[in-house]
């Protein structure tokens, strides 16, 4: 009897004191907090490879006009301009237009060759950039996109900043029949091979 009254002494409380149950609780939903929900830094990739988002389209929009601004042989790239009122949809369509005339071999009615005579066809290889503003489809702009993002600026020290030209390209459709696997690429906005893209990319195709 005197052994169970040194255990339970009146005014004291046996177990785990709650003061240091809730600490525990507490200490382990941050745990877990910080365990599953991911660092929104790991969120910051490069290209987005996510599947193509779907742009709505307007079946009551004309097919959009455009003007061939510049062509740029050695490097395979054309620019085109399209009206500054035209929509994404708009653009989209474009590039849905340029790439089954390319599929049905009928680019060439619509561009001028990029790679004539080649093997595999007037546009074998081509970077077909598509702009709003006519100021930005201009040869200078166009080497520096297709040369991209880390070439060292004394190459074009006159010419419109990577990082300004990219955010200009309303769409941009990269051709390579080379790369047997994927060789018709569509996007609204551009991003260059290393990743760097404007804030406006989506991949359409």
């Amino acid at each position: 009897m005197d052994t169970e009254q040194d255990h339970y002494q009146e005014g004291k409380r046996a177990g785990v004191h709650p003061i240091v149950v809730i600490f525990g609780a507490i200490v382990g939903l941050w745990l877990f907090i910080w365990l599953i929900v991911p660092n929104p830094k790991h969120r910051q990739g490069t290209v987005p490879e996510s599947v193509p988002v779907a742009i709505p389209e307007d079946p009551d929009a004309a097919p959009v006009m455009f003007k061939v601004q510049a062509t740029i042989r050695e490097m395979n790239a054309i620019s085109v301009v399209v009206p500054s009122q035209a929509t994404d949809s708009q653009v989209v369509g474009l590039l849905k237009r340029f790439r089954d005339a390319r599929l049905s071999n009928r680019l060439s009615t619509l561009l001028p060759p990029t790679t004539p005579k080649h093997k595999l066809g007037e546009h074998a290889v081509a970077d077909i950039f598509i702009f709003s503003d006519p100021r930005y489809a201009v040869i200078d702009v166009v080497r520096v996109l297709a040369r991209g993002a880390h070439t060292p600026g004394e190459f074009y020290p006159q010419a419109v900043p990577f990082e300004t030209a990219m955010e200009q390209v309303r769409g941009h459709y990269r051709i390579d029949l080379n790369d047997t696997g994927n060789p018709d690429h569509g996007s609204l906005g551009f991003a260059d091979e290393s990743g760097v893209h404007s804030k406006h990319y989506r991949r359409m195709f």
